[in-house]
């Protein structure tokens, strides 16, 4: 195997042996082998928290100005919010995890643990909770940043409560990683914030999406997302925040697209999981995750986003995630119905959101709105919302007549339109 050469500084002062633990203090000039850049680090990461075989990478970037310290507050202590507070505290970033539960919030600061998410996971010691009531005027302007690991039902109701402690001249840096469509309105998260907050906030929020499982994060797993946002500098300030050799980052400037590629994707997620349920096999992943894909591009594009976004990380990038394991829990919701296992009692025994159920309801409207082609996730609102036969479904899918592979819409999407004339823009 070629060996890669890698040039890091040496700090001007020795580093004592705990130190090299740290994420920023691992830098150093090496030959290693490439394979080996991917090799998890073997010490733990402070004294308090054990020592597991994939904690750290054995390098890191040098901390730039961009990422210098920041306050954090992360609304929601769920999956998420939990494994992205822990990769921030973890960052050298103050960071506070709002939660409405009690208990939450008497756990992660007596004994960093959550007791209902990442159950087994030591959080760093200077991560604090704060709750169960909403977060005061005076704790909110005094963050840098806000990150939003709410479910996207609940988007709106927390903004409107928020707005009044934010000030437009100046603002915090605005972070979202709910992935979702709003039942009633079909609104994007973009959408709602532009509703409850104004333009000149909805212009600066930011997007994160990708193929990221909670539990790989806090095992400093390698994982890669896209961040988007309408201000590139704003999305180049929330790669900056998060931006480590674990945790890559990549900009963009398409937030309708990976908006609706991360909501979308949890809906083909459940149909995947239940072909699987059904006995279905490799080849009928493959087909899924493919007419998936272009299922995704083509209500994208009708919507007014860019085709090229449903190939990024936010697109096939979680599509294939979400679609192909077990730990998804939009996938265990299509497995368990292809069982023969009712949703409602899939719904209370699965111990979190699975967001697929309500977007799949939202998407309905998006489609039937856009009159575009979506025969797959059209059927799965069958399945989860009209208690239509999972059997009958995926017969009536399998005997659809052959039709053309790929194709698009040739006009741009009007909803996409009508957003960016509410934010006081045009799409170019």
């Amino acid at each position: 195997m070629k060996n890669i050469l890698i040039f890091r500084k040496f700090p001007r002062k020795a580093l004592s042996p705990t130190s090299w633990h740290r994420p920023h203090h691992l830098a150093r000039f090496c030959t290693t082998p490439a394979a080996s850049l991917l090799a998890p680090h073997r010490c733990s990461s402070s004294p308090s928290r054990p020592a597991t075989p994939s904690r750290l990478l054995t390098m890191s970037l040098p901390k730039s100005d961009a990422c210098r310290k920041s306050k954090v507050l992360v609304f929601g202590a769920g999956n998420f919010g939990s494994c992205l507070a822990d990769h921030l505290a973890d960052s050298q970033h103050e960071v506070f995890v709002w939660s409405r539960s009690p208990n939450i919030v008497q756990s992660l600061n007596d004994s960093h643990r959550n007791p209902e998410y990442l159950k087994d996971h030591i959080f760093p010691a200077t991560l604090k909770a704060i709750g169960p009531e909403f977060p005061t005027a005076e704790t909110i302007q005094q963050m840098d940043v806000l990150l939003f690991a709410i479910p996207t039902e609940g988007v709106r109701q927390t903004l409107a409560v928020l707005r009044p402690a934010l000030d437009e001249d100046n603002l915090p840096l605005l972070i979202f990683v709910n992935k979702g469509v709003e039942i009633n309105t079909r609104a994007l998260t973009l959408e709602i914030i532009v509703d409850t907050c104004g333009p000149k906030i909805a212009k600066v929020a930011t997007f994160i999406s990708g193929p990221s499982f909670a539990k790989e994060i806090v095992r400093r797993q390698p994982t890669s997302v896209s961040v988007a946002s309408l201000s590139k500098e704003a999305a180049q300030q929330a790669s900056d925040l998060f931006h480590q050799p674990w945790f890559r980052c990549y900009t963009g400037d398409d937030p309708i697209g990976v908006e609706l590629a991360g909501a979308l994707k949890n809906v083909y997620a459940i149909a995947a999981g239940m072909a699987d349920g059904l006995g279905f096999e490799n080849n009928t992943r493959a087909m899924l995750i493919t007419r998936g894909l272009a299922e995704m591009t083509r209500i994208g594009t009708a919507y007014g986003a860019s085709p090229l976004t449903f190939l990024s990380l936010a697109g096939v990038g979680d599509l294939f995630l979400t679609c192909s394991s077990t730990a998804s829990r939009n996938f265990t919701v299509g497995y368990r119905l292809g069982k023969g296992e009712r949703l409602s009692y899939i719904l209370d025994t699965l111990g979190s959101v699975a967001e697929g159920v309500s977007t799949a309801k939202g998407l309905k409207k998006v489609i039937d709105d856009l009159a575009v082609s979506a025969p797959i996730a059209s059927a799965v609102y069958g399945v989860l919302h009209e208690d239509k036969d999972v059997h009958e479904q995926a017969q009536a899918l399998l005997c659809l007549p052959a039709m053309s592979e790929l194709d698009l819409p040739s006009t741009p999407g009007r909803p996409a339109q009508l957003l960016m004339r509410k934010l006081g823009m045009e799409i170019v």
